[in-house]
């Protein structure tokens, strides 16, 4: 599971490989590290067209998952002996959600598939973390750490509690597919890779394309793409531009 890339290039790199955006600013300041629940920048889809803009990451987490948190907390009250407002305790339930989404098939990311919630992540490095191969191990398509995309989806305002300190907010969200690792990310990390998109022609399908195509990019890039950059390191600080 991807919890952590970095994106280090400008917007001017974004238009190399998807160039009909609009973007309110012409330059962003990098971003090594950038961690659940904090605001990237991604390509989203708009009434109006694809724009730029800052989104939280972390889609919204599926029902079950706030239930059976919001349970264990109820079970624990009831326990001591104490009123319980089940209603409120799963409205008030703290979830940063999902990074990362694999099962388009599951009823709950049904959804966000259309063409009106896809947007396109830009990255420059990613990490899989391995304690015994050093901690984090940063992936990326060259030693000058190339712009490409995650493959996304978001959803705008979404009602939640992200942090018990912060309360119920509503924030746009976002979130990027996984498939299958290639042998250079299975060597650290088993289980899965992110769905990256390297050409214009993969990012337009993505973003304008109906999902019987668009399902065809949550696959994994052929082995011998990625490289590993760096190791044991919580920001990947090589390659600005």
């Amino acid at each position: 599971m991807c919890n952590l890339y970095s994106m280090t290039k400008s917007v001017d790199a974004m238009r190399k490989l998807f160039a009909k955006f609009d973007a309110p600013e012409t330059n962003l300041p990098p971003q090594p590290g950038i961690f659940p629940d904090y605001e990237a920048p991604i390509i989203r889809n708009e009434e109006n067209g694809p724009h730029l803009a800052m989104t939280r990451w972390g889609m919204p987490s599926p029902f079950f998952v706030i239930e059976k948190a919001a349970t264990l907390r109820a079970d624990k009250l009831a326990a001591k002996g104490k009123a319980v407002d089940m209603a409120q305790m799963l409205r008030m339930e703290p979830s940063t959600g999902n990074t990362n989404i694999r099962d388009t098939k599951y009823a709950h990311w049904q959804k966000f598939l259309g063409v009106e919630r896809r947007c396109l992540v830009p990255f420059t490095s990613f990490s899989e973390f391995n304690k015994d191969a050093g901690g984090d191990i940063w992936f990326a398509l060259g030693e000058d750490r190339p712009l490409a995309f995650f493959a996304g989806v978001w959803t705008p305002q979404w009602r939640s509690v992200r942090k018990i300190k912060e309360g119920e907010v509503k924030a746009d969200l976002f979130a990027f597919l996984t498939t299958d690792p290639n042998a250079e990310v299975k060597a650290i990390h088993p289980k899965a890779m992110p769905a990256i998109l390297t050409t214009p022609e993969e990012c337009e399908t993505w973003m304008t394309a109906p999902w019987e195509l668009a399902r065809g990019l949550q696959r994994p890039l052929p082995d011998g793409t990625l490289e590993i950059v760096a190791r044991g390191l919580k920001k990947d600080e090589a390659g600005y531009v």
